[in-house]
Parts: C-alpha cells; structure tokens; sequence
C-alpha cells in the first residue's frame, strides 16, 4: 500500500557507549525514550511503525501533526533523566508491506536525521513549505547539504522554537559528503559617474562567470541565480546557503573614458574570509587581460582546495580586438537579459552593431542568433524569418569560432523548433555543455529534447541537475515543474509551483500550473478559480484564456467554453501576428475529450499550428491535459509528417 506520509526517524545519541559503560543507565534511558514516544506520537495522530535498539520511525499523515509531536518529544527529554535525541521529518510516499516501511522518502528522513545533533530537529524543505503559516513553529534554514546515498542536494531547516538546539552549519561538518568546490560570481558593482555604465559591469561579471566554467572541479552558479542579489545586501553567508556555494566572487568596475579599475574578492562563505583581493586599473585595451588574470588567480587559489596543481593556461581569449565592439557586445548582453520582446530587439541592434566595427565577431554572431531564435520559438517572428536569420548567424558564428556555446545553443534551437532533427539537437546541446557547463539554457533545451523523444525522466533528471547550477533560475524551476507534471508527479510540480510564489505572489506561470496540478487531480472547480487569478493578473479581456476555457469544458461547461474560444478568436482577429492556434487547440480538445463531437476542430487547429509554423507542437502535445490527443490517427499521421526523417539515421 503506498501513501503519503510524514516520516519521523528518532535516534538516541551515544547509545552504544553507553550501554559499554553503564548498560543498567542506558537501559533507563531507552525506556524512558520509548515510554515519552509512546504518549506523544499517539497524542498527535502518528503511528510507530517500527523501532530498533535506540530509536523508531514513526509517521503522521500530517507534517504539521509530526514536527508538533517532536517538539513535545524534545522538551520532555530535556529534562531529567535527560536523553539526548537526533530527530528527523520528511514528508514523501511510502510503501508498507507486512509491517516494513519502503520509499525514497524513508531514506531521505533517516539521513536528515543522522544529520541532526541532539537535542534538535532537523527537516526537509518540503515539510518547512508545510508549516509557512504555523506561526507557534520558528524554523531557520540551514542551506543544501550532499548526503549519503541521496544523488541530489538537500535543502535543510532546523525548527528553532525556544530550547531546541539550533546548530550552525559549521557545526556540521564530517556529517556529510565530502563537498564539491561551487563558486557564485556576484553581479560587480558599478561604480562609475554614469549609470548607463551599468550594462559594462554586468558584462565583465557574465564574461568571468563563463571563463570560470573551464576550471576541472569547480561548479559555478550560473548568471540567472547570482543576478538575483543584484543591488541587493544580503548577507554573503545567507547568499552562500542559498546558492549551495563555499566560495564567492564579489567585486566592482569603474569605468572613465579609456581608463577601468576593476576590484575583486574571493570570500569563504562559511566564515566571510577574504582568501585574495587585488585592484586593477588598466586602459580599457587591456580587458581581456586583466579577466583573464583574475580567472587564472581564482582558479588557481580554488585548486588548492581541490588538491590540483596551479596551472598557467588563458582561461579568457580576447573576444574583439575593438573596444568599441565589445562595449556594444556587453550593451546587447545587457538588453538581452531583460527578457522581453522589445529589449531582445535593442539587443539585435546592439550586436549588429558590434559586427559593424568589426566583422568577424564570433560572440555577437552567436547572440544574434540566439535572440532570433528565441524570437521565433515564442512567436514573436514568423518562424521562417526568425530561424533563417538563427541559421545564418549560428553558422557564421561557428566558423569563425566552433568553440563558443551559443552557436551551439542556437543550433539546437533551430533543430528542435524548426527542423525537427531531434539527434542533431541532441549532439548541438551535449557540445554545448562540454564547452560551458553553467549555461543552464542548453540543460534546458535537453530536457525539451527528452520530453519529445519520449524520455520524461529523463527530463526530470537533466532539469534537477540543472537547478543545483541554477536554484533560483525562474525559467529553470518552471520547466523542472512541466516535467516533473508530464511525468504524472504532480505533488512534485505543485512545490515547484509554491516555491515560486514565495518569491513573486503573483507569477502567472506558477499559479497556472498549480491549477493543472489541482485540475488534473480531479478538482476543475479549485483550478478554474486559479486559471480566473492568471485571467485577472493578466490584466486584459482577451488574454490568458486558454487554460480556463480548458477547466470550463472538463467541468461541463459547454457554453462558458465556446465563449473563451470566441474571445481567443476576438484577440487573433485583433493582432494577426500572434500564433493562437495553440491555444484554441486546447481548448476544443477539452471539449472533444468531455462531448466527442469536435474531432475536426481538434485536426483542424493542430495542423494549422503545424502550417504556421509553431513548432513547440511535439513538447505541447506532451503536456498532461493534452493526454488523448496522440491516439487519434490522423494527429499522429500530423505529427509524423512534421517530423525530420533525419532524426532517425
């Protein structure tokens, strides 16, 4: 029988030395132990399961009823006779057959607890999510831990209410896996007497952060995370456990005229230790030089942790032999991370530019044809406009240099959006990984490879991975939370979805996709009401529709359901150059899959999709809501046309 449960491992400390010294006294002490576990799991509406010399297991259907249990169980064994016990909660699923308890989630309490010091409590990041609105409950967070026997990072909190113990992470060590060497290089801060200046300083830090990703050993925070602190003043130990890092790069550029002076730190997180600084002041001629300096020290000083030889290599090539490229190349950087459509344009222009002064500029060929296959994928550009400029620009770009990741990115891009050449993608993205380990984008576009070769956890796999370099990476957690949803885990998506909202209340992406977690668990009412709040923080009659028009039809609701289709089609009408195609498919399938009465709809809009040239069509029909659709032939033969015979030779 499997459920979900609240898994509660207890374990007496120096129990063994005991009973060597004092068997009668440790005897005591186990009684003690066992009669106050007794009274207190069954006064919280727990169950033993199980217990062993010096402790138990024991689970709650509620994460909530658990952590008040240990609580109790911790203050009546501080006093006297005192027993000094390790506790430890998770929540996950679980089997139980003739009496024993199975799961993943049964090894992850048990090394939680063996994490734990006595007299505290210690707990997974899915039981704190639990008790956010518990306010007679204090927790503090701990950070990511490797433990044993667990393939990833654990994020750790320790319930901190009034005489518990609450350990620091220093206290810790020797309790876990030997660490891996993980660096984030914070955002420099512009210094200079012109704000506009900006765009340079986040450029020298994303060009650092890249070259650092050459180092064997050593595992960097990619951009989109340690932008995140961005003019922020966080604590550099509150950073570190955020990012599961040990060591941080920190720094500031000031930038007159001709003249730069960049200044670098490199801190050990746990104690704030400023391992090496150094301050440069150089002619913006000798960029290249001085980042490349700072990578080679850095390198060096973080090889000696990882007991490997300093080695001399040039981790950074000068990109542009004319400053003036390069200042533009950084100012299309810059417009290029703001994300939006038009800024991805002033990024085009800025690399144009770029190429303009001097021709054979790999990078900004690569950007270009990056910010135009994004163009296209997300329907911004016709496709056809969009990936034939990807394609020229990745090609020239790989040319001139085959070594840089964006042209490889932008490769893969255009072979899964446009041609459909599954097996190229898969080899453009393995390159692109070998060549930059923290471009969490290439990660990405492998879990969409996987998802539309069938491989879903596989998917899952590649996305985890990717959030350990990148955990707070809104675009990484959202794809994790699909995946995690197309695999049918959607208590796995649900949290992601969670997580997400904790740092932004009203991100649109999230609260949709705990209605499809809600809805494809059986309760449409509970998911429209959520799709109602995207509609509403949408902000605009006609958009984010789709997915409640979707909830409509599931629940019945024939006419509310052709209303949205109406209002979708208002919006086509109202600007031709968006594809919604996509979502009026989703909705006549709601309505087929409910009345089967709309099979010709359903044909109709997947194949226009298809002319049209909305390529994300073979990841779409992958999504949970849109299981069904594939066993029609006439879909399949659709979808089999659109395919590249090329992608399997």
């Amino acid at each position: 029988m499997r459920q979900l449960a609240a898994i509660m491992f207890v374990d007496m400390a120096g129990y063994t030395a005991l009973m060597q010294e004092n068997e009668q006294l440790a005897k005591a002490k186990q009684k003690r132990l066992k009669d106050v576990l007794d009274a207190s799991v069954k006064d919280h509406n727990g169950k033993i399961l199980q217990y062993y010399g010096d402790g138990s297991l024991s689970i709650f259907s509620s994460a909530i009823d658990g952590v008040h249990c240990a609580i109790e169980i911790q203050k009546q064994l501080q006093q006297e006779p005192k027993v000094d016990l390790r506790i430890g909660i998770h929540t996950g699923d679980i089997s139980i057959e003739e009496g024993t308890v199975y799961g993943d989630g049964v090894n992850l309490a048990s090394r939680i607890e063996s994490l734990a010091v006595p007299g505290s409590i210690f707990i997974s990041d899915k039981v704190a999510d639990e008790l956010k609105n518990q306010h007679e409950i204090s927790i503090r967070e701990l950070g990511y831990f490797e433990l044993k026997n667990v393939k990833q990072p654990v994020r750790i909190f320790v319930v901190s209410n009034k005489g518990l113990i609450v350990p620091s992470r220093d206290e810790l060590k020797g309790k876990t896996k030997p660490p891996v060497n993980r660096l984030a290089v914070l955002p420099f801060v512009n210094l200079s007497a012109d704000p506009e200046n900006e765009y340079f300083s986040d450029g020298i830090t994303e060009e650092l952060l890249n070259s650092l990703t050459k180092v064997e050993g050593l595992q960097v925070t990619s951009r989109t995370s340690a932008f995140a602190f961005k003019g922020k003043l966080d604590d550099v130990r509150e950073i570190a456990i955020k990012l599961n890092v040990d060591k941080i790069l920190e720094g500031s550029v000031r930038k007159a005229a001709n003249r730069v002076r960049i200044t670098a730190q490199l801190i050990n997180a746990a104690d704030g230790y400023h391992i090496w600084s150094e301050n440069y002041d150089r002619d913006l001629t000798d960029i290249f030089h001085v980042q490349d300096e700072i990578s080679t020290i850095i390198a060096n000083r973080l090889r000696e942790n990882l007991s490997l030889a300093s080695q001399k290599e040039h981790l950074v090539k000068a990109s542009a032999k004319n400053v003036n490229a390069y200042t533009l190349y950084l100012k299309g950087l810059h417009y290029w991370h703001r994300l939006t459509p038009a800024d991805t344009y002033k990024a085009i222009e800025c690399f144009q530019q770029a190429i303009d002064l001097e021709s054979d500029y790999a990078q900004a060929y690569a950007m270009m044809a990056i910010a135009y296959s994004n163009l296209g994928a997300t329907g911004q550009l016709k496709p056809e406009k969009a990936f034939g400029f990807a394609s020229q620009y990745s090609d020239k770009a790989l040319k001139i240099d085959s070594t840089i990741a964006e042209s490889h990115i932008a490769k893969a891009r255009i072979y899964l959006f446009y041609e459909k050449k599954w097996q190229a993608a898969f080899e453009s993205l393995q390159k692109a990984m070998q060549l930059n380990p923290a471009a969490t984008e290439s990660y990405r576009l492998m879990g969409y490879y996987h998802i539309v070769v069938g491989e879903k956890d596989k998917a899952v796999k590649i996305l985890e991975k990717a959030l350990e370099i990148d955990p707070l990476s809104t675009v990484i957690n959202n794809y994790l939370g699909e995946a995690y949803a197309m695999a049918g885990r959607f208590d796995d998506a649900y949290h992601i979805a969670e997580k997400q909202l904790e740092i932004n209340p009203k991100m649109r992406l999230a609260i949709e996709m705990k209605g499809w977690c809600t809805g494809m668990k059986g309760d449409w009412e509970k998911a429209a009401e959520l799709f109602q709040e995207v509609h509403r923080l949408a902000n605009h009659p006609l958009k984010s529709l789709a997915p409640l028009g979707y909830a409509y039809a599931r629940l019945g609701k024939k006419e509310k359901a052709l209303e949205i289709i109406t209002k979708l089609e208002q919006r086509q009408s109202q600007e031709p150059d968006m594809v919604l195609d996509g979502d009026l498919l989703m909705v006549w399938w709601a309505l087929e899959n409910k009345y089967r009465i709309y099979k010709e709809k359903i044909i109709h809009y997947l194949g226009s999709c298809i002319n049209k040239g909305l390529d994300t069509m073979h990841y779409y029909v992958e999504y949970p809501m849109m299981i069904g659709l594939k066993e029609y032939p006439e879909i399949r033969e659709l979808l089999e046309k659109n395919v590249s015979s090329k992608n399997y030779s």
